[in-house]
């Protein structure tokens, strides 16, 4: 799937707010629909990254954003955010 086959919720919630902060972190969300067949799919998938970058050391973190990494807080914020917008969308698919 493409991201435009996300519904508005799920994209704005997850793409814009990645892109609020970087547009590195936008293509890894964008990246990911390409592997997932349906919208629900994405939104899990979506969920699992989330958790796994708010994981991430240092390194990592460069390694994942291409040597710019944001700032570690605001990162955080936007993965916050970006949770509880999966959670959103996905009361709007169940």
């Amino acid at each position: 799937m493409d991201t435009d086959d996300l519904s508005r919720e799920a994209y704005k919630g997850i793409i814009i707010e990645a892109e609020k902060l970087t547009h590195d972190l936008t293509l890894h969300y964008g990246m990911l629909s390409y592997d997932c067949k349906n919208e629900t799919e994405y939104l899990e998938k979506a969920e699992l990254l989330t958790k796994r970058i708010m994981k991430f050391n240092e390194e990592e973190l460069d390694d994942f954003f291409w040597s710019t990494p944001p700032n570690k807080e605001r990162l955080n914020a936007t993965l916050k955010k970006i949770l509880a917008n999966i959670e959103k969308s996905q009361s709007f698919t169940n």
